[in-house]
Parts: structure tokens; sequence; C-alpha cells
């Protein structure tokens, strides 16, 4: 189960990585044919935008899985041990039961969306909003895997982000 749950992560890592190289690549011809050639690509501030979206969706379950979100630790500690592993139960089935919720509500507005086309790429803004329920659907599979060791202790960087 490691083994396939790593394979996930470093799988979710690696399309944050291209997503951020599409973008850097793009944003960076933009800037130099800009000021070399005089012109620019008419698209790229549409891709880069569209990027950063999609950037920012994938990326959320990676950062949830090392407690990069908001939290408010000190209530939790400063309960008894009872109290905190009733209150981790408490957080965990909220964040499982918003995830859903968002799924749900992405699927909707995506579908809402259908029929309207980016300016420049004419592309159906169907895609750029699936954004939302993708990652929403990651930060569900993120939150289970790492729901046992949140339970026991809270949300704590892993052990792979520890050692580097």
């Amino acid at each position: 189960m490691r083994r396939i749950e790593r394979a996930f992560v470093v799988l979710n890592g690696a399309a944050v990585i291209a997503g951020l190289a599409l973008m850097a690549v793009v944003v960076g011809w933009n800037v130099a044919a800009r000021y070399l050639w005089a012109g620019s690509l008419p698209w790229a501030d549409e891709v880069a935008r569209y990027a950063m979206i999609w950037l920012t969706f994938l990326g959320s379950g990676l950062a949830l899985r090392e407690g990069a979100h908001v939290a408010i630790a000190n209530a939790q500690e400063a309960l008894p041990g009872p109290a905190q592993r009733a209150l981790r139960w408490l957080i965990l089935l909220t964040l499982f039961g918003f995830f859903a919720f968002m799924v749900w509500v992405g699927i909707d507005y995506m579908n809402r969306m259908a029929v309207q086309k980016s300016a420049a790429l004419r592309l159906p803004m169907r895609w750029v909003y699936a954004a939302m329920p993708a990652g929403f659907a990651l930060m569900i599979a993120h939150l289970a895997l790492i729901a046992p060791r949140y339970l026991r202790a809270g949300f704590q960087p892993s052990d792979e982000a520890a050692r580097g």
C-alpha cells in the first residue's frame, strides 16, 4: 500500500511540476518575444492563468499532506488526549464532507460553463473549471491516505518531506 501511495504522491507532484514548467516556458517565451521581436503570443496570458488555476487545485492535496494549509493547532493541543482525538475525528469528517461537496459543486459549475469558450484559445471553459472537482477529488484521496497518521498525531510533515 505504501508503494501505491508513494507512486500517487510522485505522480501528483510530477503533474504540478509539469504545469509549473509549462507556465514558466510560456511566460518566459512571451516576455522574450515581446522584447526581442516586438510581438507577443496572444494566448500566453490565458495559458499561464489556466495553468495557475490547475496548479492551485492539483497541488492543494500535496499541501494538505504536509499540513501546509491554515490550521489552528493550539486548540487541539490544549485539549486532553481523548478530546484531541474526538476533535480530530470531527475535523476529518468535516473536511471529507466539505471536499465531497466541493467536488459536486465543481462538477455542477463545470457543466454550467460547458458552452462558454476562452477568449484567445477558444478552449471550452469546462476544461478550465474541471480543475475544481479534480483538485478536491485529489484532496479526498490524499486525506484518506493520511487520515490514520492525522488521527494519531495531527498534521505533521511526512517522513519523506522531513528527510529532504
